[in-house]
């Protein structure tokens, strides 16, 4: 079942690249006392996602700020060195943007947010989906239909959420 408003974001421990390599990231600690807009997508370099998700995230990140969003957290079915590359690609890494690996969608599953495409070589990769976490608790959640598309789930229609 998929997480809706009102559940507490599952336990998760994601990965990134920090000065000495890679390093954990315990999500309950992130989002403790904070508020997050964390998106996910299907995954890093794919033409939706670099094109319009990150950048749609770049382009509203001060409206977030002045709406009282601490941070805000990209995550994908990735591994960190991926989603660091991925980063500073899409200038995500200088905007502020924190890019989080799944790289065994445990994240992802337990957020019932995983689907399989093998024609396009995705494997319990994530659906396209954004969300505001206060606390650990979602308070808004939009999804997009199709994983190719990102309407509901762009930065400018997530502000409507924060």
């Amino acid at each position: 079942m998929a997480i809706s408003p009102g559940d507490t974001l599952p336990e998760a421990t994601l990965l990134r690249i920090g000065a000495d390599g890679p390093e954990t990231v315990d999500l309950s600690e992130l989002a403790k006392g904070r508020k997050l807009l964390i998106f996910a997508l299907p995954g890093a370099f794919t033409g939706t996602c670099t094109n319009a998700h990150v950048p749609s995230f770049i382009k509203t990140k001060d409206a977030f700020a002045e709406k009282g969003v601490d941070e805000i957290v990209c995550i994908a079915v990735n591994d960190p060195f991926v989603m660091d590359s991925w980063s500073r690609h899409t200038g995500g890494d200088k905007a502020g943007i924190t890019f989080l690996a799944d790289p065994d969608a445990a994240f992802t599953k337990a957020m019932g947010m995983n689907f399989t495409a093998p024609p396009v070589g995705f494997y319990d990769r994530s659906k396209r989906y954004a969300m505001v976490v206060e606390d650990g608790t979602v308070k808004g959640l939009n999804l997009d239909d199709n994983p190719g598309v990102c309407e509901k789930s762009c930065g400018e229609a997530m502000l409507e959420l924060a």
